[in-house]
């Protein structure tokens, strides 16, 4: 602690839960320290916001936040981060995070989700610290076992992802038993929100929806759209993580709204807010395919419930409106469109959005009546007006 206050470590916390974690545990009175990778172009875009603290206190025990640079593949840093921070909380966060992409790249993802939290946990026992141990599962590590999935549900993970998330989680519950550390896992069902990272299907739809309306793109192109997932709104969850550090004892969690929709789904209710057929709009490539894909996933959080009192307020239909809201809002901004610096509703970016898509509609409209004009202009050089005539005649007449 410092002057009375909680210390909590991030790893991770330049990513979308990273982020909302830092800002709720500021908000609970914790002093925030936050680990991220060194890089000559900062991915720390989602907490720019936080660096007011800097100015006033730089990096010092009296500062609420600061970050300092570590790795999760280079153990000596993630010792003396530790050592010298000294946590009463830790939040482990950090991965390579998109499914997909573990396929292309298995050994670094191993090397992350997997001898990350080993590196992280073992530091922790060598120390002696007093510290409680959060690390972020995933529900990949179902894999092809049918939902409903719970707690209890047997893992068969399909991805190097899945089977990384699955070597932390076994190394977290082992270093719980063997050494009594206070370590946990929350098992968290997909979950998103305005901070999600491009290359996720949904942000990809939500983003270049705004992108359409605005006039950037013409067309999605995505893979599978029968994958069904259960998706919940991240601002939520990092609450989650908190509670489940301050249960009296250590134990592993399924973070999920108990709700699943397919891809397709998803498409259709945001396109469906602007009136507009997301088939028009949509094409599906093989690239996008994974060579293993989880069928469904559905989460049972029955225990989170009844044990931390947690559940999710942000329902499927919600979650949808305000990711579009959000990047409607830098679209528009963008193009100047709406205005800068004000601060408006969700609902009026969104009915900004109903307008540019009923032009975009009567566009597309004269655009199909002039390719039809065309195609007959086409038909009159290849074939004189009588013989036309006489097809027509001909069709009429069976």
């Amino acid at each position: 602690m410092i002057n009375g206050k909680k210390v909590a470590l991030i790893f991770g916390i330049g990513g979308q839960d990273g982020s909302y974690l830092a800002e709720f545990l500021l908000s609970k009175g914790y002093v925030v320290r936050g680990v991220v990778r060194r890089a000559s172009f900062p991915n720390t875009k989602r907490i720019d916001h936080l660096d007011i603290y800097d100015d006033k206190y730089g990096k010092t025990p009296a500062s609420p936040f600061y970050l300092l640079y570590g790795d999760l593949a280079d153990s000596t840093s993630i010792r003396n981060i530790l050592e010298e921070i000294l946590p009463d909380e830790v939040y482990n966060l950090g991965a390579q995070s998109h499914v997909g992409i573990s396929f292309q790249n298995p050994e670094s993802t191993m090397n992350f989700n997997a001898l990350g939290p080993l590196r992280i946990l073992e530091a922790i026992k060598d120390l002696k610290l007093k510290c409680k141990y959060y690390q972020a599962s995933s529900s990949e590590m179902f894999g092809i076992s049918p939902p409903p999935q719970n707690e209890d549900t047997t893992m068969l993970p399909i991805s190097p992802y899945g089977i990384a998330k699955l070597a932390g989680y076994h190394l977290t519950r082992m270093y719980r038993k063997a050494y009594g550390i206070f370590a946990c896992n929350g098992i968290l069902f997909n979950h998103e929100s305005p901070r999600r990272g491009l290359n996720f299907v949904t942000k990809k739809i939500t983003r270049s929806i705004a992108d359409i309306l605005v006039g950037n793109r013409e067309k999605i192109v995505l893979g599978n759209l029968d994958a069904k997932r259960d998706w919940g709104f991240s601002k939520e969850y990092v609450q989650a993580m908190w509670h489940i550090l301050q249960h009296d004892k250590p134990d592993d969690f399924v973070v999920a709204t108990k709700e699943t929709h397919t891809v397709r789904e998803f498409l259709e209710e945001a396109f469906n807010i602007f009136g507009l057929n997301w088939k028009d709009f949509v094409e599906i490539s093989d690239n996008y395919k994974r060579p293993a894909e989880v069928p469904a996933l559905l989460g049972d959080a029955s225990k989170a419930l009844k044990t931390l009192n947690w559940e999710p307020k942000t329902k499927f239909k919600d979650l949808v409106r305000l990711m579009l809201a959000a990047d409607l809002k830098e679209k528009m901004q963008e193009k100047g469109i709406a205005p800068m610096g004000e601060d408006k509703s969700d609902e009026y970016y969104l009915d900004l959005g109903k307008e540019l898509a009923q032009k975009l509609a009567g566009q597309k409209k004269e655009k199909k009546v002039e390719g039809l004009l065309e195609s007959l202009e086409g038909l009159k050089k290849e074939f004189s007006a009588g013989v036309i005539e006489g097809i027509v005649n001909q069709l009429k007449n069976g």
